[in-house]
């Protein structure tokens, strides 16, 4: 279980201190698919690095199943079992995916183990095992490789932030898929995703609205979902539409 207990992040800017998450108390419970959603700017990718250890929070503290991971980096985060994925995936010049899912793992796996993450992330192995994780990878296919190692990892909290950035809609399409198929595997780790995607949306177990820096609504699917959209009947006439394939 992930716990923020009165986090806040600030920031020196040319009018002094600027505060992007204030205050902000939060539980990711372990088998759970949470959604951080709100307006640009109100702190939800610096909130995603808080709880990576890529920043570190200037009050408060963050908890992993009861350890406090405060002043933990990124590496010893990773290795307690927190996975980020960035919102562009970093390419690795002359590293081939196979040798990127192999650090990943943190352990020694054959080329058959490597080409099972990537099949479940709809790759077809045998055409990407061997490929370098550079620049002629497509922003969906990097996408996917990403999310291949979180997989290969076997984190215990894994972070995706807005992980549809930069990706056409036929990679998103089987992002989607992707997230479904985790979560209902999902059973002692945990996914939370920062995302503004209202077909991610419709799939968490729980959405968090972040403003200023804030939480201004935080509940189930059904309770918050709905006020986001505006209106019940609007939830209902999206959800019959995603039943007849539109999207």
């Amino acid at each position: 279980m992930l716990e923020l207990r009165n986090v806040s992040f600030a920031v020196d800017g040319d009018e002094g201190e600027k505060e992007i998450v204030r205050n902000l108390n939060m539980t990711v419970e372990d088998g759970k698919f949470v959604v951080i959603t709100g307006p640009n700017g109100g702190g939800k990718s610096t909130l995603a690095k808080l709880i990576a250890g890529i920043e570190t929070p200037s009050e408060g503290q963050i908890f992993l199943d009861g350890q406090d991971i405060t002043d933990l980096g990124i590496t010893q985060r990773a290795n307690l079992g927190i996975g980020y994925a960035f919102q562009q995936p970093v390419k690795f010049k002359g590293i081939r995916v196979y040798d990127l899912l192999r650090i990943a793992s943190g352990q020694t796996i054959n080329i058959k183990e490597a080409c099972g993450y990537l099949s479940e992330v709809g790759l077809c192995a045998k055409d990407y095992i061997e490929r370098e994780v550079n620049a002629s990878l497509s922003g969906g296919e990097l996408k996917r490789i990403e999310i291949a190692t979180v997989l290969a990892r076997k984190t215990r909290l894994s972070v995706f932030d807005e992980p549809e950035a930069g990706i056409d809609l036929w990679s998103f399409q089987n992002l989607v898929r992707i997230f479904e198929k985790m979560q209902t595997e999902t059973r002692d780790s945990s996914i939370l995703v920062i995302s503004h995607q209202e077909r991610i949306l419709n799939i968490a177990d729980e959405i968090i609205v972040l403003s200023g820096g804030r939480i201004e609504r935080q509940g189930t699917r059904d309770e918050v979902l709905p006020k986001i959209l505006g209106t019940d009947a609007a939830v209902d006439a999206c959800a019959r539409l995603n039943g007849q394939g539109v999207s």
